[in-house]
């Protein structure tokens, strides 16, 4: 399985996954403009809102410099519209129940809490340019200031 940073500088992996809208939502679907792609592990958590209410809350920045946000968790479509709503969050959440699209972008592994080991979401992101390819990626990523530093390495270039 690739880590997220051997990613970088590759063609990001094709996915297609149902959205909080009910809708299929294929990474395709947004050539020519840079994709944020974001892992979470969990909406209607602390962490999770956290870093949605973020991303939601600089979308039109990201816009305005060309960009997508893309939401990715293993919740199903229902939780997911419920948590948009609730949050009032404006970009599109994706359902990943299977986890494929997270292992392709090695954004699932081993996780510890509190003593344990599992196998989960790892809250981590990634900058697809318009070209298709990763132009950036954040492993482990500490929510606050996570969408900020996003975009502003979008703006960068």
């Amino acid at each position: 399985m690739a880590t997220l940073m051997d990613l970088v500088g590759k063609r990001a992996p094709a996915f297609s996954l149902k959205g909080d809208d009910g809708e299929q939502h294929a990474l395709k679907d947004h050539r020519g403009k840079a994709v944020v792609i974001y892992f979470y592990p969990k909406a209607m958590t602390p962490g999770c809102t956290t870093e949605s209410r973020d991303f939601s809350a600089s979308l039109k920045a990201f816009e305005k410099a060309g960009a997508v946000v893309l939401g990715i968790s293993p919740d199903a479509p229902e939780r997911l519209a419920r948590f948009r709503e609730k949050e009032g969050l404006t970009h599109v959440l994706l359902s990943d129940p299977d986890h494929v699209v997270a292992e392709k972008y090695g954004a699932w592994g081993e996780k510890k809490l509190y003593g344990r080991s599992f196998e989960g979401i790892l809250r981590s992101t990634v900058l697809v340019g318009p070209q298709g390819k990763v132009l950036r990626a954040w492993p482990k990523v500490k929510v606050k200031g996570h969408a900020q530093a996003v975009l502003e390495a979008l703006l960068e270039g």
